[in-house]
């Protein structure tokens, strides 16, 4: 038996997606305030510390929850959306990607009750997912570096969400895949994970252009992105510092 809220969804669009997910009387879903696109009447927006997850039950446990999420930079509350209607017809809320690329509905009963994600691939779940935080080392030259990821528990459904295309691998045991580190999307439990720095000694010592390499180790499923967000912000910041230099010296020349 599932303690999660069971719901219907559907994921409509091409590149620019949208999940629409229907929810019963007093049925909830958790999620970053800034994915709502829009809701029906009679659902109810509650700002929450945690997760709203029974394993997070207590003040001392939502602290823990929220503390885990500040350190991996991501924000102290989680927005909780229920249906307080007594109708028995089903009301909507939507969540939008953040930026191109594919919404994964995963259904955490059929994957070992756990995966393992980049931490800002979670879009929403419903409500009694556990969201922590998992994390990893990777070798680098003169020390090692941390790698933080998200983990989702329990049996309920999760949306995540890759950039640009996406590619999804079912490995083998000791079948094994490289990747670059922030192209990982999310892996199943099983997989074994490591990560080790392949840049320059130049770039190690400025701290630029950095790339790690991480080997995947079968048994279990791995979702990869062509455009993860680190890639798009840098594209979009490198272009726009462009155009600046350019406006300045326009300037100067005038």
């Amino acid at each position: 038996m599932r303690n999660q809220h069971e719901i219907e969804f559907r994921i409509c669009g091409d590149d620019l997606q949208y999940v629409e997910i229907g929810l019963g009387p007093n049925e909830s879903v958790v999620a970053e305030a800034g994915h709502l696109m829009l809701m029906e009447s009679e659902i109810h927006m509650e700002t929450i510390l945690g997760d709203g997850s029974d394993v997070h039950s207590g003040l001392f446990g939502k602290l823990v929850s929220a503390g885990k999420r500040l350190l991996s930079g991501e924000g102290v509350y989680l927005t909780l959306f229920t249906n307080l209607s007594d109708q028995p017809e089903k009301r909507r809320v939507f969540f939008s990607a953040p930026y191109p690329g594919k919404i994964i509905p995963l259904d955490l009963s059929e994957l070992g009750g756990k995966i393992i994600c980049q931490k800002d691939s979670f879009l929403c779940a419903t409500k009694g997912v556990s969201i922590g935080i998992e994390y990893k080392k990777a070798k680098k030259i003169f020390k090692e570096k941390s790698i933080i990821l998200q983990k989702l528990e329990g049996d309920g459904l999760v949306f995540i969400h890759s950039g640009g295309a996406l590619y999804k691998k079912n490995l083998f045991p000791d079948e094994q895949l490289r990747i670059e580190q922030s192209c990982l999307v999310a892996m199943t439990k099983n997989v074994l994970y490591r990560t080790e720095y392949v840049g320059s000694i130049k770039a190690t010592l400025s701290g630029e252009d950095e790339l790690y390499i991480t080997e995947l180790t079968g048994p279990g499923t791995v979702w990869v992105q062509s455009l993860p967000l680190r890639r798009l912000a840098k594209k979009v910041y490198d272009e726009v510092g462009s155009e600046r230099h350019t406006t300045d010296l326009d300037l100067i020349d005038d």
